[in-house]
């Protein structure tokens, strides 16, 4: 590390350069080529895939995406002939679109129930040929432009379905520049200099653009979510901001210890540096996780996000020590320049008091069993309501109220009930005359069945074999109610139409693919929190040569985990302002988020670990006093470990309320795992924890540390001179490390 740092620092500009020369062939490569992100669902095996792949070879014009176009008058009646000869017109133009397989009109014989009972509403279901992750943007498009031209002062128009949906992604650049400003308010507090605010700012910005720019160069050859930009952005500038920060603050306290520049920026990237290093790769080999899962969906975000981490570990071991060699001592305040030029070389003395994170690290030393009960009791309640979590997918009556989906949304309910704006679609292979009789009689049964709103058993085709029925649920598709009336279907309704026959049912449907996709995800959670978690126990293990340190990381880690969800269930499952903040109603969240946010918070939390206990295993190194450790290690990281967690708290808020309700899960959720991980995990849970261990945290069995490969945080050094710690009674000085 210090043979890259030193290489940096004499060839500042060209690294500088290397980094702008960069940055714009990707951007002209990215803005010739353009992105292709597309999301794919492929859940193999699954109900609601073989309902696909039925559609798709029998009834290939309904096999893609089924939207809606709803129209809805203040007076008269949709069925009158003003309203009715400009919207059958509007219809056929969009029947001769580009990807449109079919459109059913309310106004032809199969679409008689497609009129509200008070006349006043009216929707025509537009089937597109391809999946909606399939779909090109302009071709949805122009079906929303056409459908648009009818709309009058006495009709309103609107357009719902996943589709449509798409193209309503709102921008982050808003809540890009908000995080960033925040982040740069906590920047300057901390180390009270523009130039040292601007450093870190600047890193981030590097390795988030250069991975966004590769990221999309990358979605030409692989399948890769559209949320993966902004999933890497709100990574990115976090971790980024933090790595640099932990960098810089390393430097600073370099320069008033007495070294030069060359000499300051070295060792701050060969201590911190390696630090920052050993957890980016934390976070890597946490998103990697996914991959176990063997998901597509969740491949293509955890390698484009992993991508982002490695980008901004890039930039801050090799663009920000050529910035600081560029800056020198202009990294520092004015007021600390002038301490520092007038030491010549000499360490700037400190502060005579003891600052306040010394107080506190020895009230943790003074009381750990009692603070350590409060930390647990406080995690404890925030995970509490953990337990009445529920995954599915939320639907667009969650939406933006000015978005056409959400106006879309409200008409069909209001017209039709919750359940129009998810109907699953049962698909029936029917090889013989007495599966078709025993179809029609399931029919029958299904319309019996409560929660089922209407069943309408589409014409078959002569010469098939293949039925479809569309159902109607009662209740919207994101409520719990759906999902019951899948299952029972599923497990008894069509199981026993099924009894004596070779008839053959699956259910499907945008409704049931979320809801098989939730089931997925929940059955492998399991196998995923022990991969990440196993293997972040043995990379600790192998750096620190302890097996306590490890585990009570792997502890903090989950409880961080259970709280951040806990935090997510009360805001968005039990409503408890989701609705009141413009995030949508009481609903579940994404099937996804337990396993990307698990992936992202044990990356996070990780980071705060490696750094508080790589200063207090440095310092156990050479004093072989675990009191003393801990303390140390507590007091020259805490101050720098609540300013990142500052930071990435605000670069995750700011894109919580950008408008996208998955993102504010989040950005919510990653926003409260990381002040709890910082102000209550790492500056009270963990230091008292270690304290009430005592050299137990450092034991390793001989055997076995025999047998495992050495990975070290710290660097091969002389040990430095020892740190005084100060008495709270005598008021002694402490160490010129302790401050920034």
């Amino acid at each position: 590390m210090s043979t890259l740092a030193r290489w940096c620092y004499r060839h500042r500009l060209v690294v500088v350069l290397l980094w702008l020369g960069m940055l714009i062939g990707l951007g002209a490569t990215s803005n010739s080529l353009g992105s292709a992100y597309a999301n794919a669902f492929s859940l193999p095996g699954t109900d609601s895939v073989k309902a696909q792949d039925l559609l798709k070879s029998s009834f290939p014009a309904r096999a893609g995406d089924s939207d809606t176009v709803v129209w809805h008058v203040k007076s008269g009646s949709v069925r009158d002939s003003a309203v009715r000869q400009r919207m059958t017109g509007t219809l056929k133009k969009i029947s001769g679109l580009p990807e449109v397989g079919t459109v059913t009109s309310p106004y032809g014989k199969q679409g008689a129930a497609q009129i509200s009972k008070d006349g006043r509403t009216a929707y025509a279901q537009v089937n597109f040929t391809k999946n909606s992750q399939e779909l090109n943007t302009a071709d949805i498009q122009r079906v929303i432009d056409t459908a648009k031209t009818a709309a009058t002062a006495a009709i309103q128009v609107e357009l719902g379905g996943n589709a449509i949906g798409n193209t309503e992604r709102t921008s982050t650049s808003t809540s890009e520049l908000v995080g960033v400003l925040a982040a740069a308010v906590v920047l300057f507090l901390a180390f009270g200099s523009l130039f040292a605010m601007l450093l870190p700012i600047l890193t981030a910005i590097a390795g988030v653009g250069t991975s966004i720019l590769a990221m999309g160069l990358l979605s030409h050859t692989m399948s890769i979510a559209d949320l993966a930009p902004t999933l890497g952005a709100l990574i990115g500038l976090g971790v980024g901001i933090d790595y640099a920060l932990f960098i810089v603050t390393r430097h600073r306290r370099g320069l008033e210890s007495g070294l030069d520049v060359e000499q300051s920026i070295v060792k701050a990237v060969d201590t911190s540096g390696r630090a920052v290093l050993f957890a980016g790769a934390t976070v890597c080999i946490a998103l990697l996780g996914m991959l176990v899962l063997r998901i597509s969906f969740l491949n293509g975000v955890a390698i484009a996000a992993s991508l982002t981490v490695v980008c901004t570990v890039l930039a801050a071991l090799t663009l920000l020590p050529a910035m600081l060699a560029v800056l020198k001592l202009r990294v520092l305040g004015r007021k600390h320049r002038r301490v520092v030029i007038a030491a010549d070389g000499k360490p700037v003395p400190a502060p005579a008091k003891p600052g306040l994170w010394t107080r506190w690290a020895g009230t943790v030393q003074r009381r750990p069993k009692i603070l350590a009960a409060v930390a647990l009791v406080v995690m404890a309640v925030l995970a509490l309501p953990t337990l009445s979590l529920r995954l599915g997918s939320s639907d667009q009556g969650n939406n933006p109220a000015s978005s056409t989906t959400r106006k879309a949304y409200d008409l069909l309910a209001g017209g039709f009930g919750a359940g129009f704006n998810g109907p699953l679609q049962l698909v029936a292979q029917t090889p013989s005359s007495s599966d078709k009789t025993a179809l029609k009689g399931l029919v029958t049964t299904i319309r019996a069945t409560k929660g089922v709103a209407s069943v309408t058993a589409l014409p078959m085709q002569p010469g098939s074999g293949i039925g479809l029925v569309q159902v109607t649920p009662t209740t919207s598709p994101q409520s719990q109610q759906s999902s019951d009336l899948i299952t029972q279907l599923r497990d008894n309704v069509i199981p026993k139409a099924e009894q004596g026959t070779t008839l053959k049912v699956y259910v499907g449907g945008q409704t049931a693919t979320f809801d098989d996709f939730a089931s997925v995800i929940s059955s492998k959670l399991p196998l995923f929190i022990a991969v990440i978690v196993g293997l972040g126990f043995l990379l600790l293990v192998l750096a620190f040569r302890s097996l306590v340190v490890p585990a009570t990381a792997a502890v903090m880690n989950l409880l961080a985990a259970a709280a951040a969800f806990g935090v997510i269930t009360a805001f968005f499952v039990w409503g408890w302002g989701s609705d009141a903040l413009g995030m949508g109603k009481a609903g579940p969240v994404e099937a996804f988020l337990p396993v990307m946010m698990l992936a992202i918070l044990f990356g996070l939390s990780m980071d705060y670990q490696v750094f508080l206990v790589s200063r207090m295993h440095e310092e156990w190194v050479h004093t072989r006093d675990n009191a003393r450790a801990v303390k140390v290690g507590q007091i020259e990281t805490s101050r720098v470990i609540t300013a990142a967690a500052l930071i990435m708290v605000s670069v995750f808020l700011a894109f919580a309320f950008g408008g996208q309700r998955v993102i504010g899960e989040f950005g919510i959720g990653l926003g409260a795992a990381v002040l709890l991980d910082a102000f209550v995990l790492r500056t009270v849970l963990v230091p008292a924890a270690m304290h009430l261990f005592g050299n137990a945290n450092w034991w390793l069995p001989a055997w076995l540390d025999k047998r495992l490969p050495h990975l070290s945080i710290d660097p091969p050094e002389d040990p430095p001179a020892p740190v005084p710690l100060p008495e709270p009674r005598s008021g002694r000085q402490h160490a010129p490390a302790h401050r920034s």
